[in-house]
């Protein structure tokens, strides 16, 4: 990351309550007043996306360029889906965001764009919809859309991190890619009964969620620098999961979850996660708490929050090589420490580790649970595989179908 340059680093702003004065200050003046955010926070001025792209969502993206007819179907969509339909439709029958209506929200919005610098705020409409969700469109310019349920949902603290999480999906230039996304998934509905022309579409529209449930990820460091509170946006992701029973429910316990979720069962369960999560726009509420705690604690959010952090201005200097490095050694990282079955015996398999047709057979089985003088017994390996069978069945049979994609 690049160091910052004298006062180009992250800046503390003042309250409202700075604001006042005997005079009405100019004109020019007050527009910049009217963007402080609403309580001392800082401020990343040509702050560039790289700075809080999760590495997957990066590499993820990568690869789906560069799939076969990616680049093609791209160009198609690009005109056939024009701005102009997309805003007139939410115009027509949703409630746009302005000073006079939902003018907390207006206000939370220009705050973000303030944090995070944006020039321009994107459009923001509040849709009726009791299902929380929140979702970034648009080909030529971002449009936020907030549920009603979402609305109703969330308090403000909470509410400001799901806003910067939308205008992270702005500053990335998520929004062409996640419209694109809506549109296929409706396509493969309709052309369902033409088996090579559906394959092919589900082919596009299982890269493109792959790649938005990383991207969600980013999104959600976004959310946490605008709203600069960690246990907000903690409360925010539960009551996604969990609804609006705050008194019943905790953060360190949801938080428990997720290690949970990540370390439990054998190789089974691990390729039940990956098929569960497959038709899925979003990744799981508990492993994006997860993710967000780890970034949230990490040096790299330390230096970005203390002012070095990759700019606007360098983004052009930064090659698709400086990427794919850094996203591997994400990765490389990520096998190392994580608790997952599949991912310790990738850790197996890249060590050299002796016996690894003994070692794959004890992860699906389970065996490597038990001791070394019953492993051989078949009884003990009936039994063992019949734990790991339980534990399976805690799933549906089939992958739970995909819901409105949440904040």
């Amino acid at each position: 990351m690049s160091e910052p340059n004298g006062s180009n680093g992250p800046q503390d702003e003042p309250n409202d309550g700075s604001k006042g004065g005997p005079q009405d200050p100019p004109a020019t003046e007050q527009v910049n007043i009217e963007k402080l955010p609403a309580r001392n926070r800082r401020r990343f001025p040509d702050i560039s996306s790289r700075a809080y792209e999760h590495p997957a969502d990066r590499s993820a993206l990568v690869a789906l360029r560069k799939l076969s007819g990616f680049d093609t179907v791209f160009k198609a969509l690009s005109g056939l889906l024009p701005e102009r339909s997309l805003r007139l439709l939410f115009l027509s029958d949703s409630v746009r965001v302005s000073d006079e209506q939902f003018a907390h929200l207006n206000a939370m919005l220009r705050d973000a764009c303030y944090i995070l610098d944006l020039e321009k705020s994107p459009l923001l409409y509040v849709s009726q919809n009791p299902v929380p969700n929140a979702m970034c469109i648009g080909m030529d310019e971002p449009i936020i859309v907030l549920t009603t349920g979402l609305v109703e949902l969330l308090d403000e603290e909470e509410m400001r991190a799901v806003i910067g999480h939308e205008v992270g999906h702005a500053l990335s230039g998520h929004s062409v890619y996640r419209t694109i996304l809506l549109f296929l998934t409706t396509l493969a509905l309709r052309v369902a009964w033409i088996p090579l022309g559906n394959l092919a579409v589900l082919a596009l529209v299982t890269a493109l969620r792959e790649w938005f449930r990383k991207s969600e990820l980013s999104a959600d460091r976004a959310g946490l620098l605008v709203g600069q509170d960690v246990q907000a946006s903690m409360r925010g992701l539960m009551k996604l999961a969990g609804g609006n029973h705050l008194h019943e429910m905790n953060v360190a316990a949801f938080l428990k979850q997720a290690d949970e979720y990540e370390a439990s069962g054998d190789l089974r369960d691990s390729v039940l996660k990956i098929l569960n999560v497959l038709p899925r726009s979003h990744p799981f509420t508990t492993v994006r708490a997860a993710e967000l705690r780890k970034w949230s604690g990490s040096r790299d959010f330390q230096r970005l929050m203390d002012g070095h952090y990759p700019r606007r201005t360098e983004d052009k200097d930064t090659s698709v090589s400086d990427s794919f490095k850094e996203s591997a050694q994400h990765y490389a990282d990520t096998v190392k420490q994580s608790k997952d079955p599949l991912m310790g015996l990738i850790r197996d398999l890249s060590s050299g580790a002796g016996d690894l047709g003994g070692k794959l057979r004890d992860r699906f089985t389970g065996a490597g649970a038990q001791t070394p003088g019953s492993s051989g017994s078949s009884g003990s390996s009936g039994s063992s595989g019949s734990s790991g069978s339980s534990n399976g069945s805690d799933s549906p049979d089939a992958p739970p179908a995909d819901r409105p994609p949440e904040s």
